[in-house]
């Protein structure tokens, strides 16, 4: 059975969603504040956090930040605010998915379900792979070229280690979007483009004859490792 934490001070919305979830057969367990929540990952250890935006004390920016910091966990933002800057504010931080209230809790865990679906990035025992003088690490979020840390965006960062986890497969730009930016994603498919663009600017000194990211005219793009 899945842990899934909620993290969010509104405590009928937080009654509703572990009623939906358990009946989801989830395990769950709330946190309503920063401290709280912070103290309830460490020790949980969770499938998956449902964070609110808007907490007392700290924002859930600020828990996010935590998380990433030490884990790839996936992070579903909720919250009010429902302009398109402050959602992609929420991914670009790293977060999974966004859903603004007001929500149908329905939604909501077919949401935790989409997401818990999606390949896992990290694959216990096999957290770093070496693919000539590129290293990436999926647990530490870091990729190091000849012993230097190279500097992604956080979405740049994700799209990456997705290719890297998969190397050698093509996924489509809708693939992409759905596994990196997630299924609420508004915005246009050319930004699996620039984000590519940007990542291979960021490996232009990676030995092409260890490896390279290739695009496939209508497919998509595939990170090769030349092994």
């Amino acid at each position: 059975m899945q842990n899934i934490l909620i993290v969010e001070d509104e405590l009928p919305i937080s009654r509703v969603l572990k009623a939906y979830l358990e009946k989801n057969n989830f395990q769950v367990e709330q946190a309503f504040n920063g401290e709280e929540a912070e103290r309830k990952f460490d020790s949980l250890n969770p499938a998956l956090v449902l964070l609110d935006v808007m907490l007392p004390g700290r924002s859930g920016w600020s828990i996010l930040e935590y998380i990433r910091a030490k884990s790839s966990c996936p992070v579903i933002m909720l919250t009010a605010l429902g302009q398109i800057d402050n959602k992609l504010a929420g991914l670009n931080k790293g977060a999974d998915d966004y859903i603004t209230k007001p929500f149908i809790a329905d939604e909501v865990v077919a949401r935790v379900h989409a997401v818990l679906r999606r390949p896992k990035q990290l694959i216990e025992g096999d957290h770093v792979k070496q693919f000539g003088s590129l290293k990436v690490d999926f647990k530490a979020y870091s990729v190091m070229l000849h012993g230097i840390e190279l500097a992604f965006t956080p979405k740049d960062l994700c799209l990456f280690l997705f290719l890297a986890q998969y190397k050698n497969q093509t996924f489509t730009r809708e693939q992409l979007i759905e596994q990196v930016w997630g299924m609420d994603y508004e915005g246009s498919d050319r930004a699996v483009d620039l984000a590519i663009k940007r990542i291979r600017r960021s490996l232009e000194n990676w030995p092409t004859s260890e490896g390279e990211i290739r695009t496939y005219r209508g497919l998509g793009y595939k990170l090769c490792v030349y092994e």
